[in-house]
């Protein structure tokens, strides 16, 4: 429900009063102004104002109850800036007013231009609804504000974006999903700006017109506090660059997660999951990580192996032969903790770590083994608790040794329906959970495997504050009388009650949307205690700001569509160059419903250029690796080959995004292009990293697209053709089905492996390649990050920079030279130039043989 204009000229707004103004800050007091108008709830008579110049280009706007009572996110979840190093003197934005009724607005400094005002609608800041409207331009250009499948540019007229963590499948459109994000970033004429409202209580964004034409963006919360950061730009990357700041830079991967990842919900047993391996190796399509869904689990429960299905002895020599392979092998872990896993569940007992009612019993709800309960993440044992799960289940010699997690339902998911009085009669009523499929009495043959490892039967078988911050008492926490507009309905829909108080006193309906960030934490410090100094990989589904310095993620129960393709090339962009989670990608070619070999082949193909490359199928959908179509499996041999290619080049650019926070991974057009009004509603071409444009074929079973090219000098990357960007669409007929458009931006030079590997550990062997791309003006540069490729804080590093000039026909390589690798230059393309005496033509440029190390700087001849 939406509050209507009356009920907006009804409510009195606050008056302001008691101002005190330094040159860093603002502090005040605001008083209603009049009789309370308890639209949704009771307002509050009195409030604080704060306002700090925090950076340059970041200025902070909190409005907050006197007493600090209501609810504010907890410090270790999000631990929000404070404080003053900027002056009004020195910041882009400034901060003005009017006292009564209070309103208040944000300009750019130089320009005086308003990029948020909220003088048309009073403030209305209750015990469980809190509004704040801000008129903008007439069909603004906003992004961000998700998780959703809606199109990447929000809609202007009607919208609602609502932000309430939810587990669905099939990706509904104007539908809230997985994750809350609530930032946005708004381009106007060529500068961009961004909000982000430090709130996790489940809210309404509302995009819309008023009836005389008005334009505005309105939240409508159901709770907490207005804690609000505006970013000055003015360039989008810059905008994202200060949200980082905000809520974290991304966590660094290690090397290997870059490579190709399989998965399906429905590998029946170890004996299956060997299977595909051999099945990869033997179709010749690199397989970098095996992953293994719920399937592994006895009945369904976390921490537990199937004894038959996947006995521990054969897990353990699966997971031998990957490493020794040059593979690596991960699990899903889910949040809940069976009570019929005597072990684990007793072990939280002990540790008290159990979310409880109200009457100090613990909760109970429903998940896949059954009855379950969840732990408290606020609790001090928690972490305890976790850690000791996680290294005793995987552990290296006793356990199962994975080399990464993933955490799947953790909106939280329950399924034992509201008010779930009696979890174990919801068990016996409703069939749940599922039983696992029969045991299989006969398999093929695994060449390649231990002797000791074939299947039975087989030819090879041998066998702080003033308040607490926690929330106003007397609220309604199941039914508020403000209802968010969610797919699924009221809060506690197929979650957890809203109810439930955690520890410190936060009562589940504030914390909802943090539970994922719980998990994370958690999982990520337990990686850490299992293998100290290593990058742990953690791939989540359900997130919220701040998520991307803990971990990555997927997005979701998508299906094989090609709307759902479409989508998650947008959606791609939005968690790496919005939200600050590059670590992101989608289930490719589909996870639910049967794909077909043409979408198939072009997701593997378009999949090569996510940042997390993963194919993954329910268990209801038929099998979809690779190697199942002759197609497909051509599509998949070179997707990977042209990653492998590119890997460094990705890393490089990954590892820049995780120092300062400046998006450099998968870009938007208008994030490379501010000033070219045309890219501002392109969602379905990207870049990736800033040099390489991607321009997928996006129509049904189609091979032909057409795509745009700003006024800009461009390369085919697989020709070497130069193409002179006019600033309008171009079109490109017969593009087979293992074929990607892309083309390098001029002015970039891009270090490649040469090909030759099957594993990333091979890659890391081989020599590099620079392919030169000179813009208009004969110039180029690159840079090339090298470590380890592992460890949280490498002892050495190279930092490698690459310049061409055409005027002195040579290329400059210098730069740090830390880590040593036995890696050399092997050569140099250099494009759109014609061959001389003393280089050869190849194909696509010119090519100079250099076979120099990359342990020092030089000078290379190219003329």
């Amino acid at each position: 429900m939406a509050l209507n204009t009356r009920d907006v000229a009804s409510c009195p707004g606050y008056t302001l009063s008691g101002i005190s103004q330094t040159q860093n800050s603002i502090t005040a007091n605001l008083q209603l102004a009049g009789a309370a108008c308890n639209a949704y709830g009771t307002d509050l008579e009195s409030l604080q104002l704060l306002v700090e110049y925090q950076t340059d280009s970041r200025l902070h706007v909190k409005i907050y109850d006197s007493a600090e009572q209501v609810y504010q996110i907890p410090t270790e979840y999000l631990d929000l800036p404070s404080g003053s190093q900027s002056s009004s003197a020195d910041s882009l934005l400034s901060f003005s007013y009017t006292a009564s009724p209070f309103s208040f607005a944000v300009q750019r400094s130089d320009t005086k231009e308003t990029i948020f005002n909220t003088s048309d609608n009073p403030l209305i800041f209750e015990s469980q609804y809190v509004y704040l409207r801000t008129s903008l331009p007439t069909d603004p250009y906003i992004y961000g504000l998700g998780e959703d499948s809606d199109p990447f540019r929000r809609p202007t007229d009607n919208y609602t974006r609502t932000l309430w963590n939810t587990g669905i499948s099939f990706l509904p459109t104007e539908s809230n999903l997985y994750g809350s994000h609530p930032v946005y970033l708004e381009m106007r004429e060529g500068k961009a700006h961004g909000v982000f409202l430090a709130n996790s209580d489940g809210m309404d964004i509302k995009i819309a017109k008023t009836d005389q034409g008005s334009q505005f963006l309105e939240y409508n919360i159901n709770g907490g506090v207005l804690d609000l950061f505006f970013l000055a730009g003015p360039t989008p990357s810059a905008v994202s660059q200060q949200y980082s700041g905000i809520v974290g830079t991304p966590a660094e991967q290690a090397y290997w997660t870059y490579g190709f990842h399989q998965c399906k919900y429905g590998y029946q047993d170890v004996m299956m999951v060997a299977e595909v391996v051999y099945n990869y190796s033997q179709a010749n399509i690199p397989l970098e990580v095996m992953w293994t869904d719920i399937d592994y689990m006895d009945g369904r429960r976390t921490w537990t192996l199937d004894p038959d299905r996947f006995p521990l002895e054969k897990m353990q020599e699966l997971v031998t032969y990957l490493h020794d392979h040059n593979q690596s092998y991960i699990m899903m872990v889910d949040p809940p903790v069976s009570v019929n896993d005597s072990t684990s569940y007793d072990r939280g007992i002990q540790d008290d770590v159990f979310l409880k009612n109200s009457d100090g019993s613990i909760y109970l709800g429903g998940m896949w083994p059954g009855v379950t309960s969840w732990v408290d993440w606020m609790h001090p044992n928690a972490q305890d608790f976790w850690t000791a799960e996680v290294t005793s289940f995987f552990n290296a010699e006793t356990g199962v040794d994975v080399d990464a997690i993933w955490i799947d339902m953790n909106e939280p998911a329950n399924f034992c329906p509201f008010p779930c009085t009696d979890p174990f009669q919801w068990v016996i009523g409703s069939g749940d959970p599922p039983a696992p499929p029969a045991i299989r009495t006969t398999w093929p043959p695994l060449p390649g495997f231990p002797s000791d490892f074939q299947p039975p039967g087989s030819s090879l078988d041998k066998r702080q504050s003033t308040g607490n911050r926690t929330g106003l008492p007397g609220r309604d926490l199941l039914n508020p009388p403000y209802a968010i507009d969610s797919v699924i309905g009221p809060l506690y829909s197929s979650s957890l009650n809203t109810d439930l108080i955690a520890t410190g006193g936060y009562a589940f309906y504030d914390i909802h949307n943090l539970f994922a960030s719980g998990m994370q934490e958690a999982t990520r410090n337990a990686l850490l205690t299992r293998r100290p100094g290593l990058r742990p990989l953690i791939i989540s589904r359900s997130t919220f700001a701040g998520s991307g310095k803990k971990s990555g993620h997927w997005t979701g129960d998508n299906a094989s569509l090609w709307a759902h393709y479409r989508i998650s090339i947008w959606q791609n962009m939005e968690f790496a160059s919005i939200f600050q989670i590059p670590t992101v990608g989608a289930d490719v070619c589909g996870f639910n419903d049967a794909t077909w070999d043409l979408l198939c082949a072009r997701w593997a193909t378009l999949g090569a250029f996510y940042p997390f490359y993963r194919n993954h199928a329910d268990i209801s959908a038929p099998f979809q690796e690779f190697y199942r179509w002759p197609l497909v499996a051509d599509a998949a041999r070179e997707a990977i080959k042209r990653r492998f290619q590119l890997l460094d080049y990705f890393y490089t650019e990954f590892h820049y995004q995780t120092v300062d926070g400046t998006p450099n991974t998968i870009l938007p057009l208008f994030f490379v292009y501010p000033e070219d009004a045309n890219t501002l509603d392109i969602d379905l071409q990207f870049f990736f990293g800033k040099s390489l444009l991607v321009s997928p074929v996006t129509d049904d079973n189609s091979t032909s697209v057409s795509f745009y090219l700003p006024k800009d000098t461009f390369y085919d990357f697989f020709t070497g053709e130069m193409v002179q960007g006019n600033g309008a669409t171009v079109a490109r007929n017969n593009v087979s089905f293992t074929e990607i458009p892309v083309h390098i931006r001029g002015g970039s030079i891009i270090p490649m492996r040469v090909d030759g590997a099957n594993n990333t550990k091979q890659l890391r062997e081989l020599d590099f390649e620079l392919l030169i791309a000179p813009d208009a003006s004969g110039k180029a540069s690159g840079r090339l990050y090298l470590d380890d490729g592992e460890s949280i804080n490498p002892t050495s590093q190279s930092e490698i920079t690459f310049e061409y000039d055409s005027a002195t026909s040579s290329a400059v390589i210098g730069g740090s030279f830390g880590y040593q690798t036995n890696a050399k230059l092997a050569r140099v393309i250099l494009l759109g130039e014609m061959g001389s005496s003393d280089a050869e033509t190849s194909d696509i440029g010119k090519v100079v043989n250099v076979r120099k190390p990359l342990t020092d700087g030089f000078t290379i001849r190219t003329a």
